[in-house]
């Protein structure tokens, strides 16, 4: 979608008006009509120039003649996320985005998202996939296909859900074909830009040699992952703790088959479980952190997001986790690989 098929001028007539909602082809939309300023004016939809018409109006009249003014708006690059559920509820599919003195910024599908989250991410690509050869000797892991998208764009398109639209790609092993695949991501109406690994730098190492963040909160996550995990819920999860990281975390369960003993220093029996099962959580490969955090990572080195995780322990910072209650998967081997081509038949990601 170009936003600016969605906008016409106050001079135009109702006819022309017409035209332009005929060329989008989408049913119950509007245009949106602007000043000289680009200053938003108001909307109008079929109904309104039906109702134009009913009344008296003629083809050749001015739009504004049919022109609703009272047209849903939403202040700032990002919509409000009452307005934005309010349009969903109304069935309200396209939302002007304006600036304070109603300039208009854009016009979103509401359609095409879950909701809006304010981060930019970052996806580490870079890996060999030693583990999945030899699928992955002349292609990157990420460019695996799962169902009809392959990996990575899977990931891609569940950040598009929520609105992520500038999104970094990091890449070292046969990094070219991946940014000759996804390009510049434009074909998704979003900002995808690379950075390329002159040497391996670890799972987080080359996040360090971003400088031009857009947001205060980066969303930093594995390109392995098949997930159809709630980004919204995550993001308001690290709001509302004031954390300064918040890790993913996955349920891993294990059911131990035999009675185990409970025993003290003295190895004295104290208790019994017949076939206990414990469930720990594993680091899911998915991030949200404040960017301040980011300077701790040295520049031009090899840094693990362990090593992250660790000194900021260390220097007292607030970390929390976050469990996923939906669907995730690590294709890490040729079995979860296998794995991830049946569970996609039956996913909504």
């Amino acid at each position: 979608m170009n936003w600016r098929d969605h906008i016409i001028n106050r001079n135009m007539t109702i006819r022309e008006a017409m035209i332009s909602l005929d060329k989008l082809g989408v049913v119950n939309s509007d245009v949106f009509v602007i000043d000289e300023n680009e200053r938003l004016l108001g909307s109008v939809s079929d109904g309104d120039i039906r109702r134009a018409l009913i009344k008296g109006a003629e083809m050749s009249d001015v739009v504004m003649s049919a022109m609703t003014a009272s047209c849903i708006y939403s202040v700032g690059e990002l919509p409000d996320k009452i307005i934005l559920q309010n349009c969903k509820t109304k069935g309200i599919r396209f939302l002007p985005l304006t600036k304070d003195d109603k300039t208009i910024i854009k016009v979103i599908d509401v359609d095409r998202f879950t909701d809006i989250i304010p981060v930019e991410a970052i996806i580490m690509a870079g890996g060999e996939g030693k583990r999945l050869k030899p699928l992955t000797e002349k292609t990157p892991k990420p460019l695996l296909p799962i169902g009809d998208k392959t990996i990575i764009e899977h990931n891609i398109d569940r950040l598009i859900k929520f609105g992520i639209e500038h999104i970094r790609v990091s890449l070292n092993y046969l990094g070219h074909m991946i940014q000759e695949h996804l390009g510049n991501g434009s074909s998704r109406h979003i900002h995808i830009n690379y950075i390329f690994e002159d040497k391996p730098l670890g799972t987080v190492g080359s996040v360090r040699t971003v400088n031009d963040w857009k947001m205060e909160r980066i969303l930093i996550m594995n390109s392995d992952i098949l997930t159809d995990m709630d980004y919204s819920d995550f993001y308001s999860a690290f709001i509302a703790s004031d954390a300064d990281m918040a890790i993913a975390a996955t349920s891993y369960t294990v059911n131990v088959p035999y009675a185990v003993l409970e025993t003290n220093n003295s190895n004295h029996v104290k208790g019994l479980s017949e076939k206990p099962s414990y469930t720990y959580y594993s680091n899911a490969g998915i991030y949200l952190l404040k960017k301040a955090v980011l300077e701790y990572i040295p520049e031009n080195s090899y840094y693990d997001m362990t090593d992250l995780i660790q000194i900021l322990m260390n220097n007292g910072h607030k970390i929390i986790s976050y469990p996923i209650r939906g669907y995730w998967l690590d294709i890490g081997k040729v079995n979860d690989y296998l794995k991830a081509q049946e569970d996609i038949k039956h996913l909504k990601i």
